[in-house]
């Protein structure tokens, strides 16, 4: 008993502080984003000059920014689904039904992880025109959103699986912006 309460504590305690290190990281980028893409529209307007690598970078940012969020976003079910079925199915079905699911999601993940490694090998080779840094580093994204979506997936499966539930807290919740 004293072992599962103190397991659970921890797998708390991780996910609490997983989840806001992958909101932080993701604050820090969009906010990066937003300044060199302000800068550069402001100098380009007042000066007539612009950052070279401004475009370039900025581009890199959302890559990184969409595969670092897709994890938070599955979380809280904010990724379109179509639910008709399982709303249709007895509970035992619908259940064994989203289980398949979440077997299929997973497999996804470990594939794009996978994908995304032997992606990352095979550009590291390659430089980008302004910044000329490997597109490799940029590609890297995809097997760390992979890896992300994995963990966050492995913290909310059980719930989605029996009840259909995801997370949610004072941030966000899936459940009342669609009955919006």
């Amino acid at each position: 008993m004293f072992l599962t309460v103190l397991a659970g504590f921890i797998l708390k305690t991780f996910e609490r502080y997983f989840l806001g290190a992958n909101r932080w990281v993701l604050i820090v980028l969009l906010a990066a984003m937003a300044c060199i893409i302000f800068t550069n529209v402001a100098l380009r307007y007042l000066t007539n000059h612009s950052i070279e690598w401004a475009e370039e970078v900025s581009r890199h940012m959302m890559i990184w920014l969409t595969f670092l969020g897709a994890g938070p976003v599955l979380r809280y079910g904010g990724h379109i689904a179509v639910e008709n079925l399982q709303d249709a199915l007895p509970k035992s079905m619908a259940i064994a039904l989203r289980a398949f699911i979440a077997t299929l999601l997973f497999g996804f993940f470990v594939f794009m992880i996978w994908y995304g490694w032997l992606y990352v090998g095979r550009t590291m080779f390659q430089l980008t025109a302004a910044t000329q840094i490997p597109f490799g580093y940029i590609y890297a994204a995809m097997p760390v959103g992979g890896v992300l979506l994995v963990i966050h997936w492995l913290l909310i499966v059980k719930s989605y699986v029996l009840r259909r539930e995801f997370a949610s807290d004072a941030h966000f919740d899936a459940t009342a912006s669609a009955s919006l």
